[in-house]
Order: C-alpha cells, then sequence, then structure tokens
C-alpha cells in the first residue's frame, strides 16, 4: 500500500485521501465535518484527479467512499451558497480556469452557459474509462448521485440511505434523476426525487429496485469493495476498458446503433499476449474460485 506521486493524498489534496494499493485506487471524501459534501475546491481536486488517474498505468480500478461512517456525500456545500449570491448546485467554476474565467460562468446570464459541477464531479465526464465503485458507507443524498450514477458498481453499507432534498429546498433536480434513470425504475426514481427530504431510501430497498449490487454491514464494507476491485484489478485492463465502454455505451445509444461500434470495440479491447494467457488458463483449468451472490 503506497501513495503514487499522481495520487498522493496528503501532498497533492486538501479534501480527499488518495491511495493505490494493488492496482487499486482508493479515493476517500475527506470533508467529515460538513458529511463529505462538496465544494470548489473538491471540485477541482477530483476533476484533477480522475484527469491523471486515466493514464496512470498502475491503477486498473477505483474505490470511492466517505470518509467516516455519517455520509458517503451530502452534495454540494450548501455553506457557500451564502457567500455565492444564492447559486444552485446546478452551477459550477472550471477547474483550472483563472478567476476571472470562473467569475463569468457563475455570473453567465444565460444557463446555456454555465458550467455543472458534474463536469468535475464525475469520473466519466472527466474521461475515466476504469471501473469505479462506490461503496456507499452512509448518508447518499443531492449531488452524491452524480458520482452514484457514474460508478460502475455500487456497494452499500446496511445503515446507507438515499434521499435528494433539492425540491425541498425549492431547487429543481434535474441531474441527479437523469443519472438515476441508468440504474432505477421510472416511478422510484420520481418518489425520490419528487418527495425530497421527507423519505429517504434504505439500503435494503436500494438494492431491491437495483441501485446497488450489494449490502453488507458497515464494518464489511471496504472489505467487499476491495474483493471487487482487486478482481477486476487483476483482469487485462485492455479486455476490461472495452468491456466497460461497451455496456455504457449500450445504455446511451439504440440496440442497432451499439452493435454499430461493436466491431471496433471488439478490436480495440483484444491484446493477442491476454487472449494467449486466457486461453491458456482455459486449457488447465486452472480457473479462479468463485463465490455465490
Amino acid at each position: 500500500m503506497h501513495n503514487t506521486p499522481q495520487a498522493n493524498g496528503d501532498a497533492e489534496h486538501s479534501t480527499l485521501r488518495v491511495h493505490v494499493d494493488g492496482g487499486v485506487a482508493w479515493v476517500e471524501l475527506h470533508r467529515p465535518e460538513v458529511l463529505n459534501a462538496f465544494n470548489d475546491t473538491m471540485l477541482r481536486e477530483l476533476a484533477g484527479l480522475w484527469t491523471r488517474l486515466r493514464i496512470d498505468d498502475e491503477v486498473r480500478a477505483v474505490v470511492v467512499t466517505g470518509a467516516g461512517d455519517r455520509a458517503f456525500c451530502t452534495g454540494y456545500d450548501r455553506a457557500g451558497l451564502d457567500s455565492s449570491d444564492g447559486l444552485d448546485s446546478s452551477d459550477g467554476r472550471v477547474p483550472d480556469g483563472d478567476t476571472d474565467d470562473e467569475a463569468a460562468l457563475l455570473t453567465a446570464s444565460s444557463p446555456f452557459l454555465r458550467a455543472d459541477v458534474g463536469d468535475f464531479l464525475g469520473p466519466k465526464s472527466c474521461g475515466l474509462w476504469k471501473p469505479v465503485v462506490a461503496a456507499v458507507n452512509g448518508i447518499a443524498c443531492g449531488g452524491a448521485f452524480y458520482l452514484l450514477g457514474e460508478a460502475d458498481i455500487i456497494i452499500a453499507a446496511d445503515t446507507a440511505t438515499f434521499f435528494d432534498p433539492h425540491t425541498t429546498f425549492g431547487m429543481p433536480a434535474v441531474f441527479e434523476p437523469l443519472h438515476l434513470l441508468r440504474r432505477m425504475p421510472l416511478g422510484e426514481v420520481l418518489r425520490l426525487a419528487l418527495l425530497g427530504s421527507a423519505e429517504r431510501m434504505s439500503a435494503r430497498r436500494a438494492h431491491e429496485v437495483g441501485l446497488v449490487s450489494e449490502v453488507v454491514p458497515g464494518d464489511r464494507l471496504r472489505d467487499a469493495a476491495a474483493a471487487v476491485a482487486g478482481i477486476i484489478a487483476a483482469l487485462p485492463p485492455l479486455a476490461v476498458q472495452a468491456t466497460l465502454r461497451s455496456i455504457w455505451i449500450g445504455s446511451e445509444m439504440a440496440p442497432g446503433q451499439a452493435l454499430g461500434v461493436a466491431h471496433a470495440l471488439v478490436a480495440a479491447g483484444t491484446d493477442p499476449a491476454a487472449l494467449a494467457a486466457g486461453q491458456q488458463t482455459f486449457r488447465s483449468g486452472d480457473r479462479p474460485r468463485w463465490r455465490l451472490r
């Protein structure tokens, strides 16, 4: 277990804790004093981290979680709204832009010219196409769904809860439910988005409706995430990344369109050396032990 120059949690970040272990980058949202709510600093740091991890060949999978056991992430830090002229969570700042550019985005008269926090918060929005496992260790609400919406596998502690408070505070919930529609039935998304802070979805219910794939006791959450991410990290990375891209493309395109690019993904994701090693594993019968979920 070590920190890398590209992902050093102490030297490079003030709102994140990052280390790499066995090909897995562990990313901890580290603002426990505000239940890991994100601010502009965290947005900049996450965007920079996702961009660096995409070219770090040592990293083959990612686990993202929150500090402590009370919250995964509670969305945008509303304490910052008082100093931002009442801006809502649909406004964001350019991570690497200068102050004048950021101010222009925040005060743009047209909503079409404003940046969105999701442009910097989500790994895939920042070009990271390596598998991301989200380990939800408590409350996940509001802007947390940017991260969960772009995660590939979500594992939750049995104490985790999910809700979207936007409407309670007079804000439209738009990006968050759009992300959730990939993972949950329409009726469940409508209920979660429209009831605001008045109702929370339990980890058990989140599992029932498909938002999370596994629920474990809180003291086993990191072990469960490590097991899944470790298996993925041990597999041939090109095959994994091509598989990941194909599934996400299939979720966005019409079936015929997705099948139209399938041959290109097979070609791009086939490594002759990895293919030969896989064939040897098949012939030898030395296959990994499996567990039933």
